[in-house]
């Protein structure tokens, strides 16, 4: 039976971490302060934000929601984005994505200064990252190292593959194992005979977006897979795009879904919120 790496459990050490950081800042006089762009209704966004300022509440960090129509136009957000730039209480912020249809989210994500992008998505961001120059990570790759590290997953001279090459997840995902010392494979679509590239990996990253398509098959016996990817059934209930009952017989160890790499990735937005306050002038 392959051990589950509970994401919830690492993901509440890590908040209570930054949590005694804002402490640390509070007593010099300083704050925390996390925002949040939300244009449109998507109902996976609009859950999520209400997570992400629950999150902020438990740790003691200040934070606001800027909401917005769907209708909202571009200008108007890059106005808002600017003065969210300005504003020294603001530590950090982000545009949560998707956006409504029409709106096209990298002029806008390219806009944020990268000390604020806690979401490590701006251009220059992505940019230091590949260079191994110090930056804001994107929280769910981020979130994926921290929760193999803290459950001692060794990565220096391990194989790993990233299945799905997205500027999110997957791109991100293998510039921080290759910081590991981990020897990285990316697939994606168009990738021959994907079983048998995925099946070599000692450690199996899945952030495909597409629901259950990672079966026994992908797998090696006693692979380490993360399973990024998170789906709702319609019978109800969430699953992830692996094929966790199958799967989970041939892993040593496995994330579930949920309560795995979710938790993390919420997490590690705090932690960033964090490190951008921490780098600021009092």
């Amino acid at each position: 039976m392959a051990r589950i790496l509970d994401g919830k459990a690492t993901a509440a050490t890590i908040k209570a971490e930054v949590a005694g950081g804002i402490e640390e800042l509070r007593a010099q006089g300083r704050r925390v302060r996390l925002d949040v762009i939300l244009a449109g209704e998507d109902p996976a966004s609009v859950t999520y934000v209400r997570h992400k300022e629950t999150d902020a509440q438990e740790v003691g960090m200040d934070s606001r929601v800027h909401r917005f129509p769907p209708d909202v136009s571009r200008e108007e957000l890059s106005a808002l984005i600017d003065q969210l730039n300005d504003d020294r209480e603001v530590s950090g912020f982000i545009v949560q994505l998707p956006l409504p249809e029409g709106l096209d989210p990298q002029p806008l994500i390219s806009r944020i200064r990268p000390e604020k992008d806690v979401d490590g998505l701006n251009p220059e961001s992505a940019g230091r990252l590949s260079m191994g120059l110090p930056s804001l990570m994107p929280c769910t790759p981020h979130g994926v190292i921290q929760l193999l590290r803290r459950h001692d997953v060794p990565l220096e001279g391990r194989e790993a593959v990233v299945l799905g090459r997205s500027n999110l997840v997957g791109k991100p995902m293998a510039q921080l194992l290759l910081r590991e010392n981990a020897t990285v494979t990316v697939c994606h679509s168009r990738t021959t005979d994907l079983p048998a590239v995925a099946s070599r990996a000692d450690v199996l990253v899945v952030a495909l977006g597409q629901r259950e398509m990672v079966g026994a098959e992908h797998v090696g016996e006693g692979a380490v897979v993360v399973d990024v990817g998170i789906h709702r059934r319609e019978e109800g209930g969430l699953t992830g795009d692996v094929r966790f009952d199958e799967v989970e017989p041939k892993a040593s160890a496995i994330t579930p879904v949920p309560g795995g790499v979710g938790p993390m990735t919420r997490a590690m937005l705090l932690h960033n919120a964090l490190q951008a306050a921490r780098a600021t002038t009092a």
